[in-house]
């Protein structure tokens, strides 16, 4: 090799091995070598055992799925470019033509816009249930049902359903289909819970989606979600299905997620403390109809959350009296300093949004007063309370 340009490219030097240190190595790659050809054709990666090609894991992705999984008290994890490629990564491996999937009434958004778009185009129908009404899920379950989604708590208005109840539901159908049957899938969503406060699998899940752009993360800066399963013949679906849709996560998020991961169970301590201060005070504020929270008695769900978990998040949803018009409840919005208008939540900043709840629900909403979303970051909470203070102040002028 004389010719420089082959000389750096094919260089021979190797770095010793026994570097270790606290951050888990970056390891960026398309292409993945093979010693010779025996070692090509027999080589496989879906057990973790080596490495064929960047798309099915380096030694980066690989770290993340096994830290993940044991976060999720599960055995097998996957991941994806985001929450909601989770969601349809779960959505594309267990349904077929004419499978029917149900969803919880206070369903993730995007979940049902994916059920209402590309899966109806696809020949797969959906229903909703009422995820506090245990005798609701049965009744909905059919011979066509094979997916059905649980959140905990629900999305915008947090209720906390009764998860052992409702997977019971599903494993009682299972049953009653027999051996050989294509049976019923569980899928929760924790993100809320974010493997913190409760454990999805001991509540009677088969499935946990998590978006890790949420706590995992922490900085607001990452997209992606995971897939965690401890049955091996529901992970071989849906590694099946992650291989043929060429799913994948970048090196560099991978190693930002990695960064967080420690520090996950301190944030979500950190975020609930203030989130239930806050909570409580605005649940005595004059403007204020109630407060939605699954830690405060008179949340939907209150009973049961306290039964089954040991944290609540950094969300919390404030009604506000119907005197308030929706004028004044978005006044209230832009004049928050330390509350910033976004999307998402688990970061460092704190977050509010305005929701529409009848325009997005089919059951009866009970109240007749504007929606506001609060997502709690690592603030100090007199400031937050602060800041809350003045923008009722705008409501009411």
């Amino acid at each position: 090799m004389s010719d420089i340009r082959t000389q750096l490219i094919h260089h021979p030097y190797r770095a010793p091995a026994e570097f270790d240190a606290v951050p888990v190595a970056v390891h960026k790659a398309s292409t993945v070598f093979f010693n010779n050809v025996a070692d090509l054709r027999s080589r496989r990666w879906k057990d973790k055992s080596g490495y064929t090609y960047g798309l099915h894991g380096t030694p980066t992705t690989f770290t993340l799925e096994e830290r993940l999984a044991t976060l999720e008290g599960g055995r097998y994890c996957l991941l994806a470019p985001s929450g909601l490629a989770a969601v349809a990564l779960v959505d594309t491996a267990f349904l077929q033509q004419g499978d029917e999937m149900l969803l919880p009434d206070n369903v993730y958004g995007p979940n049902q816009t994916l059920a209402d778009g590309e899966l109806v185009g696809w020949g797969i129908t959906h229903r909703f249930y009422d995820p506090m009404d245990p005798a609701d899920l049965a009744a909905k379950i059919t011979p066509a049902t094979r997916l059905v989604w649980l959140e905990a708590a629900g999305s915008i208005t947090l209720e906390f359903p009764d998860l052992p109840a409702l997977t019971a539901v599903i494993r009682d159908a299972n049953a009653a289909r027999g051996v050989g049957a294509r049976p019923i899938v569980s899928a929760l969503d924790n993100t809320w819970g974010a493997g913190i406060a409760f454990n999805g699998f001991e509540l009677g899940a088969d499935v946990v989606m998590h978006a890790l752009t949420k706590y995992p993360s922490g900085g607001a800066d990452v997209l992606m979600g995971s897939v965690v399963t401890r049955d091996p013949a529901l992970h071989h679906m849906l590694v099946d299905t992650h291989m043929r849709f060429g799913i994948g996560v970048g090196a560099n998020d991978a190693e930002l997620v990695l960064r967080g991961l420690p520090t996950t169970a301190l944030r979500y301590e950190a975020q609930d403390r203030s989130t239930r201060v806050l909570a409580q005070w605005m649940s005595e504020r004059p403007e204020v109809a109630c407060v939605l929270h699954p830690a405060l008695p008179g949340s939907p769900g209150h009973l049961t959350w306290k039964r089954d978990a040991m944290g609540a998040a950094c969300l919390f949803s404030a009604v506000f009296k119907p005197e308030f018009s929706q004028p004044q409840i978005d006044r209230f919005c832009d004049s928050l300093q330390l509350f910033h208008l976004g999307w998402s939540w688990a970061g460092p900043i704190s977050l509010c949004a305005p929701y529409d709840v009848p325009s997005i629900r089919r059951l009866p909403w009970p109240h007749a007063g504007g929606l506001v979303r609060f997502a709690v970051g690592l603030e100090a909470v007199d400031d937050l309370r602060q800041d809350i203070e003045q923008a009722l102040r705008a409501l009411r002028g």
